[in-house]
């Protein structure tokens, strides 16, 4: 049995984290620590777990932590992974971060997270965690940066048509919609809030700190500078993301060329489903799953694709897609605990 700890049990991600593994039948949960006012038991904070994960969870502790598990998971803020995962890496740890300090280069993360970073040797060692496109990477790493949310919608929506050369990577629109959990848990941030409820609105217009982390990894599967215009939308709902993306095609390609690209890409990918013509995904068909959901549209005439794309931001977006890179890392079967 692997031993497993999660820090930063207690956040939305955490949380996640900790359901899954509950019911993973080739890991043993035995660390979980959290930001807490008293020491208690994980199924006090989260009754649903009770029966299935009762052990307690800890004040933030470190070197007792690194004595009682082999892998981790940082379900941290952004700024305080990069400040955990070196010591446990130090140790030999293996180390799956949920946060964003690992996945841009240095200069990128300082201009969109507005702090320098703090263990620019560690970044070069963390293998991008997007299992569809870096799957063989994750099978023989230590230390994993597991994608954002949006980026996990958006990636997967354009990485085989870039890759293939079908398409400009100029001016490739990226309109996101996604639920209030994607914000973590913040007083009062539900959907009681005014501001939320009956609500829908666009933010981060062009500015979102998603976007680097997206052109960062297609110009790794690509060889090309993508130029991504990303726009994100706040829905009034728990969870979700639904991303439509815009494509310019450099020939007049129709909607066999463009299925065929994407049915080659993710032929062995058990959590891509691919949507059969004029059929797209919807956010209700992807809650609590792993699964990314895609719907595809080819104008031949205007040159263009469109992708549509469905997750929940909380699973195939951060803890689920989490749980997939360990069960790669560990020669697990990839859906363990996820199907």
């Amino acid at each position: 049995m692997l031993k497993v700890g999660v820090i930063g049990a207690t956040g939305y991600t955490g949380e996640e984290i900790v359901r899954i593994l509950a019911s993973h039948k080739n890991v043993e949960i035995t660390v979980l620590q959290a930001v807490l006012e008293k020491e208690v038991s994980i199924s006090k904070i989260f009754p649903h777990l009770a029966g299935k994960v009762d052990i307690i969870c800890e004040k933030p502790d470190l070197k007792k932590a690194k004595d009682s598990a082999d892998l981790f998971f940082l379900a941290l803020p952004h700024t305080v992974s990069m400040l955990i995962a070196p010591q446990l890496l130090k140790e030999g740890k293996s180390v799956i971060d949920l946060s964003a300090d690992y996945r841009l280069d240095p200069d990128s993360y300082e201009k969109w997270y507005k702090v320098k970073h703090k263990d620019v040797p560690n970044i070069k060692k963390a293998v991008y965690g997007l299992p569809e496109l870096f799957r063989d990477k994750i099978k023989n790493a230590k230390f994993v940066a597991n994608p954002g949310c949006y980026p996990t919608s958006v990636i997967l929506s354009v990485a085989p048509l870039l890759e293939e050369g079908l398409i400009h990577p100029e001016g490739i629109i990226c309109d996101s919609k996604t639920g209030i959990t994607g914000a973590g848990r913040k007083p009062g941030w539900n959907l009681d809030n005014p501001g939320i409820k009956d609500n829908f609105k666009a933010y981060k217009v062009n500015k979102h700190q998603h976007s680097p982390e997206m052109a960062q990894v297609l110009k790794s599967v690509s060889g090309k500078d993508a130029e991504i215009v990303f726009v994100p939308h706040l829905l009034p709902i728990e969870r979700g993301i639904l991303s439509t993306v815009y494509m310019r095609l450099k020939k007049e390609h129709g909607y066999e060329r463009v299925i065929r690209v994407y049915k080659e890409k993710y032929k062995n990918c058990p959590f891509v489903r691919i949507k059969p013509e004029t059929e797209f995904p919807q956010l209700k068909e992807v809650a609590f799953t792993n699964f990314f959901d895609l719907g595809l549209a080819a104008d031949t005439g205007k040159k263009l694709v469109i992708a549509v794309s469905a997750i929940d931001n909380l699973l195939k977006g951060a803890a689920g897609q989490a749980v997939q890179n360990m069960n790669i890392m560990h020669n697990f079967n990839e859906t363990e605990g996820l199907i």
